[in-house]
């Protein structure tokens, strides 16, 4: 029987449950908590963090676990604890705090602020010592100095919601010199011989090598392309991809993609499923199908709800130790490959001494050919070796906006190989987005665990999942979710809009409102909300003939046009983007019988160039109307509303389209 019991228990978070049981009096964020901090009139500790964050549950055994601790935050203060995933608002909003006070960020994310939200001080990860220093010093500093403390609040709010300051831009034509600009900023950062950005930490960013692979598609530069394949060689060849059971790694904490940091999450492997199969278009490398099947098979068996949904993450540490679960003593490989050991050794760098605290983590030498079917029998045999072992902790919460990047992810590889498998499980995520997440107003919400989800849907909720139900109709030619993705855009012009600066807000205005409303613009390891709606306006602009949808994609790329320039690496998307500004993308409308079968074919081939899609039957989109010839089942591919004469062969279309 626990010693402590405190509000979060009744949380579906697994981060928030995770403290349940803290001497701390956690209160989750909500009007409860902000009212007791407005009654009781102290400062309030915004705790945030996730369940895979390394830091966050070193803080929590040092501080939150302690008595001593607890007893001094819960008699001066009211405490928060968010779950960043679940909260991303509130997680924008007082990481600006900590980046304004200390130039940095990351978490864990501790703020302390005023009893209306105001932050007056903030940081990231305190050890207990200084914790409660700071906390003394604190509550001292509000009950003695309060005006001096709320002029720092409103500073620092004000520094906040200047963050946000986006001047519309007049038009904007962008031209081929554009590609050209961006390339050589994103060329400089390359590392050419290990792939990713030169030095270290490695980050896997999908966004900007799916950007650099249709840059190379374009300009038909070899260059281009190589900053992508030498990335994803050396990505799958390193301790970053799990050798034995598939599916990637947060990072690489060196250099060489050797020893990551070991939690896997969702979303990471969500895109890199869609970025290499993408890249398999391009080069067909068989070691790219092999990377998406083992990916996908982890995501099948180890982060899939019954419902159709998928996890959030897993741990990187088990028995209190990071990446004890993945990595194997030389002992113990030898004595289960047996004569296989010394082949093995020379295939995935053992050694005696190990790579990781004595221990081997495996990774792949590209230099020494040893048998896949050998391959593939020994990393069998280690993954039920290693099933015995103690799991990291899941994080079994299920996300909106990355349960339609995963869906994406299976549409991606179902386009590129022609797997009936991954387009079942893409339909069965997309009618438990449907069934589960979308509201019959076309409203999202963002969480569901056991059947209950409690968070509205935020703006890449949203833009994600109108991308996701786009490509599902391009892969099935299933009119509901294109209308449905058309439903869901109306929606967040009507509730996330900003007039001013034609950009969307993150937050709806039925949400209630924090201390600031925050625009999110910039790419990072997932694409910006904003790119991303951005981009879906532009594609159901094509499909639906809706210029306003196309003229607001516009505008918010011209705000941010001069950022995707001088900094391409965290506007890729947008960069995206703007290639389809630059040359309009071929409409390929195919109708008839066999439109269906012809579409799949056309998916084969890398065509960022082209939005392809069609009917089996009449339709109603405005592209397919009085195509539709129930005898023959024929490709039209069209360009500035213009359309060539119909063709009746994929090499015939692919032909008017590469020309």
């Amino acid at each position: 029987m626990p010693l402590f019991t405190n509000s979060l228990i009744n949380e579906t978070s697994p981060y928030l449950l995770q403290h349940a049981h803290n001497p701390v009096n956690w209160l989750p964020w909500g009007p409860e908590a902000w009212e007791k901090a407005r009654l009781e009139d102290k400062l309030v500790i915004i705790s945030i963090g996730y369940s895979a964050c390394h830091w966050c549950h070193v803080m929590e055994h040092q501080s939150f676990e302690d008595e001593s601790v607890a007893a001094l935050m819960n008699e001066h203060f009211i405490s928060i604890k968010v779950d960043r995933e679940e909260r991303p608002d509130v997680d924008q909003v007082y990481m600006d705090a900590v980046q304004l006070i200390s130039g940095h960020g990351g978490w864990p994310l501790n703020a302390i602020a005023l009893p209306d939200g105001r932050p007056v001080h903030a940081g990231t990860y305190f050890p207990k010592e200084h914790w409660k220093e700071l906390l003394a010093y604190l509550s001292d500093y509000y009950k003695n100095q309060r005006e001096e403390a709320i002029q720092r609040a409103i500073d620092i709010t004000n520094g906040i919601k200047g963050n946000d300051n986006i001047e519309p831009k007049t038009a904007n034509e962008f031209t081929v010199d554009y590609r050209t600009a961006i390339f050589k900023k994103l060329e400089a950062a390359v590392d050419f011989e290990k792939g990713g950005r030169r030095g270290a930490p490695k980050f896997p960013m999908p966004v900007n090598y799916r950007y650099l692979l249709q840059n190379s598609f374009y300009t038909k530069s070899e260059k281009a392309l190589k900053a992508v394949t030498v990335t994803l060689d050396n990505m799958m060849n390193g301790g970053i991809y799990d050798q034995v059971g598939g599916g990637f790694a947060r990072y690489s904490v060196d250099a060489e993609w050797e020893i990551p940091h070991f939690e896997k999450m969702l979303y990471d492997n969500a895109q890199l499923v869609s970025l290499y199969s993408e890249a398999y278009r391009v080069t067909h490398n068989l070691r790219y199908k092999k990377v998406v099947d083992e990916t996908l098979a982890f995501i099948e068996r180890e982060l899939s709800d019954t419902s159709g949904g998928f996890y959030s993450a897993l741990d990187a540490d088990s028995e209190g130790e990071e990446g004890k679960f993945y990595v194997w003593s030389y002992n113990d490989l030898k004595k289960l490959l047996g004569n296989e050991f010394p082949e093995f050794c020379k295939t995935f760098n053992v050694s005696e001494g190990g790579n990781f605290e004595d221990y081997n983590h495996l990774t792949r030498n590209p230099n020494y050919n040893a048998d896949e079917a050998r391959i593939a029998n020994w990393k069998t045999l280690l993954l039920q070796e290693r099933s015995k072992r103690v799991r990291p902790r899941l994080d079994d919460k299920v996300l909106t906006s990355w349960n339609a990047l995963m869906l994406m992810g299976y549409i991606d590889a179902y386009n590129s190989f022609g797997d009936k498998n991954y387009l079942n499980r893409a339909l069965q995520a997309g009618n438990f987005l449907k069934n589960q997440m979308l509201q019959p107003d076309n409203s999202l919400v963002r969480n569901y665990k056991n059947g209950k989800t409690t968070i509205s849907g935020f703006l890449d909720d949203y833009s994600f999942t109108c991308e996701a139900f786009i490509a599902l109709y391009q892969a099935t030619l299933n009119n509901e979710w294109i209308e449905l993705a058309n439903a869901m855009a109306e929606y967040v012009i009507q509730h996330f809009y900003n007039l001013a600066t034609s950009m969307f807000f993150y937050t709806s205005v039925n949400d209630a409102p924090l201390i600031a409303r925050k625009t999110e613009t910039s790419d990072n390891v997932i694409p910006a909300s904003n790119s991303s709606m951005a981009k879906a306006l532009f594609k159901l602009g094509l499909l639906f003939d809706k210029e306003d949808y196309i003229q607001k994609a516009k505008k918010a790329l011209n705000n941010v046009s001069d950022n995707v320039l001088a900094h391409p690496s965290f506007y890729a998307n947008w960069a995206t983007l703007m290639d389809w500004f630059i040359d309009e993308p071929y409409e390929v409308a195919v109708t008839g019988a066999g439109a269906a079968d012809i579409c799949t074919l056309l998916n084969k081939h890398f065509m960022p160039n082209a939005l392809v899609f069609g009917a089996n039957g009449e339709s109603k989109l405005p592209l397919l109307q009085g195509k539709f010839k129930p005898a023959e089942t024929l490709i039209y591919v069209c360009h500035n509303k213009t359309c060539q004469a119909p063709v009746n062969s994929v090499e015939r279309a692919m032909g008017q389209i590469l020309k």
